[in-house]
């Protein structure tokens, strides 16, 4: 895991990249007269109808008086006024907002289609982590398809290697579980989904039936990345097995989990589920103890 000192040296490092790939150290922002803070200004303008210099403040979290400055040389310049904007303010604008939607695609043409979209993943990331209450927060599940089980298989063991040091013995029981499922599964009984926050994956969950008890279904593999948890994704997953799970005509959930897992355990005590035996669990690594939860239906 990184450490915070090298946290803050890579994300310094990137700052330094970003503004000199962008350009934004240029005093004139996009050719233009106008400086960065100036054309952000603008952007907010052209978005909002009727905005005040009290809103734009909040939404751009700058000092009042720095912005009343900006607004002042804008007014100046004759792009905006204290009523509604001038057209002039709206062409300025339009010509700004082409110009930086086409420098922006000429950095992307030097990419490679798997980079560009490498990219586009990366800076969705940072956008999700630093503002976490930005558009498209609304968690969607939907059920699984054509990569969904790869990336499943990969992402557990990727996340509890790194969170609880779990390593081949975990991913091997993983991959028992996407392969059963994968060769054969009864949809109407038995599904797959992903949850995702912004068009991108963040968590999953499965619904099987239990081999040996009829009318009993298993709850397996719910998994919340780690930059996507706090926001109800679990709680969704689960919700959505349990109305699964009814329709289906099932009576009881089972899932089996570790005593570690407190978050997970927190879910499901939340969801009803009760805890019904325990035991020592040496699969995984030293210490462990499983338990099994079930609900009744």
């Amino acid at each position: 895991m990184e450490s915070l000192p090298g946290a803050v040296a890579e994300i310094r490092a990137f700052n330094r990249a970003y503004t000199r790939r962008f350009g934004l150290l240029d005093e004139q922002h996009l050719g233009s007269d106008l400086s960065l803070g100036e054309v952000r200004v603008l952007y907010e303008l052209a978005h909002r109808e009727g905005s005040t210099a009290a809103v734009l403040a909040r939404t751009l979290e700058l000092d009042p008086g720095h912005l009343s400055r900006m607004l002042g040389g804008l007014r100046r310049s004759g792009l905006v006024r204290r009523s509604r904007s001038p057209e002039a303010g709206r062409r300025e604008f339009q010509r700004l907002d082409r110009k930086a939607n086409s420098h922006v695609s000429g950095l992307l043409r030097d990419l490679s289609p798997r980079h560009r979209s490498e990219l586009v993943r990366a800076l969705s990331g940072v956008r999700r982590l630093l503002e976490p209450d930005a558009e498209g927060r609304a968690v969607v599940v939907r059920n699984h398809r054509v990569g969904d089980l790869g990336w499943i298989l990969e992402r557990h063991g990727a996340v509890y290697a790194e969170e609880w040091g779990w390593g081949a013995p975990f991913e091997a029981v993983v991959a028992q579980v996407v392969a059963d499922f994968g060769k054969a599964h009864d949809p109407r009984r038995e599904a797959c989904w992903i949850a995702e926050l912004g068009g991108e994956r963040v968590g999953s969950v499965m619904l099987v039936a239990h081999p040996e008890r009829p009318g009993v279904a298993k709850l397996r593999l719910l998994l919340v990345e780690p930059e996507a948890r706090g926001l109800g994704v679990g709680k969704t997953l689960v919700d959505v097995c349990t109305r699964f799970a009814r329709t289906a005509g099932y009576r009881k959930i089972t899932l089996w989990t570790q005593s570690v897992l407190t978050a997970a355990r927190s879910i499901y005590a939340r969801a009803g589920y009760v805890k019904v035996s325990d035991g020592p669990n040496t699969g995984f690594g030293e210490g462990l103890v499983a338990e099994t939860w079930e609900l009744e239906l």
